[in-house]
């Protein structure tokens, strides 16, 4: 197991259909590294995120981060896009549209913070 202090690993992908697998992909092999156990949240929060990206935006590249502080980990999904995400109300009628308020109730705290250039980090914390 790693010092539970702090860890930072970071990948950088294009942004496409299947820009999801490859960072849930990515992020299992991360937690494998970390000794960090189940890793089916942090799979759940990085496709949300990184589909986001994808889907509503017109971000050429996502950088996804994890930042392992004090036994809590932050995912930090990057992109171009100044348009920041919002969580939905329930609608028993929509097909879509349901990814954050579902990720809002798997992690202990999630946002988004500008950066300088126009783009964002949205970001999520959860226990391990």
């Amino acid at each position: 197991m790693i010092d539970m202090g702090t860890a930072m690993d970071a990948i950088s992908i294009r942004s496409s259909a299947r820009a999801p697998g490859v960072a849930r992909k990515w992020l299992g092999g991360v937690f494998q590294a970390w000794s960090l156990g189940d890793d089916y949240v942090g799979r759940t929060v990085v496709t949300e995120l990184v589909t986001n990206v994808y889907k509503h935006t017109d971000s050429e590249l996502v950088s996804v981060r994890l930042l392992l502080e004090n036994r809590h980990l932050v995912v930090e999904v990057e992109d171009a896009s100044g348009k920041v995400p919002v969580v939905r109300g329930e609608d028993d009628t929509a097909e879509s549209g349901r990814g954050l308020l579902m990720m809002s109730l798997l992690v202990q705290d999630w946002g988004v913070r500008a950066l300088g250039n126009g783009g964002k980090v949205t970001w999520a914390r959860l226990g391990v």
